[in-house]
């Protein structure tokens, strides 16, 4: 649910009222009627900011300027929030030492982007005997990449699919977080 907007001027349905003027100094309480009246003198809008104190706490402000402002805020906020992707790599138990490098090298260039990643081990027929294969390829996956990951999950059964979420070391990230600002500098 969005957030209530605030009553403005003729909205403001109270008897009386807690005035802060322009530079957040408190005035003292006014009737509602003369406090829109010094809020127009002064060229601004009256705003109800806390509706449910006793008596309701009002303030002369721009409200077209503190709209304005929200709105940049909200958007400066969005920017700097970093979205976390999981990518997915499936293996298989019989993997052979060149296709488990390609992928360990995938697998480095997506936790050094920032992201955490899903390894999967898919398993077929007569493979499912032998799960102990694919528990030995995610350990062995787990321990070349120490340095740069940890591991937020272990690996589990599922079905037919052996899982595990691996996640990049907060050094990782900082540094990709580093990076992108300096070539946002360079533009």
């Amino acid at each position: 649910m969005a957030a209530q907007e605030p009553r403005l001027n003729d909205e403001i349905t109270v008897r009386e009222c807690r005035l802060i003027d322009f530079e957040g100094n408190q005035m003292g309480v006014f009737s509602t009627a003369q406090a829109k009246r010094i809020a127009e003198e002064a060229g601004y809008d009256l705003v109800e900011i806390a509706p449910n104190a006793t008596p309701p706490v009002c303030r002369i402000m721009d409200y077209g300027k503190f709209k304005y402002d929200q709105a940049i805020k909200a958007k400066q906020a969005r920017k700097n929030q970093n979205k976390i992707e999981i990518k997915e790599m499936k293996f298989r138990p019989k993997i052979d030492v060149g296709d488990y490098t390609t992928k360990k090298k995938h697998v480095l260039r997506f936790l050094e982007g920032g992201n955490k990643v899903k390894i999967t081990i898919m398993f077929r027929g007569r493979e499912m005997a032998h799960p102990e294969q694919g528990l030995s390829i995610l350990e062995r996956l787990a321990d070349d990449l120490k340095d740069v990951a940890v591991i937020e999950n272990q690996p589990k059964m599922e079905g037919r699919n052996m899982h595990m979420l691996i996640a990049p070391l907060p050094a990782t990230a900082k540094k990709k977080k580093e990076a992108k600002t300096d070539e946002g500098k360079d533009n």
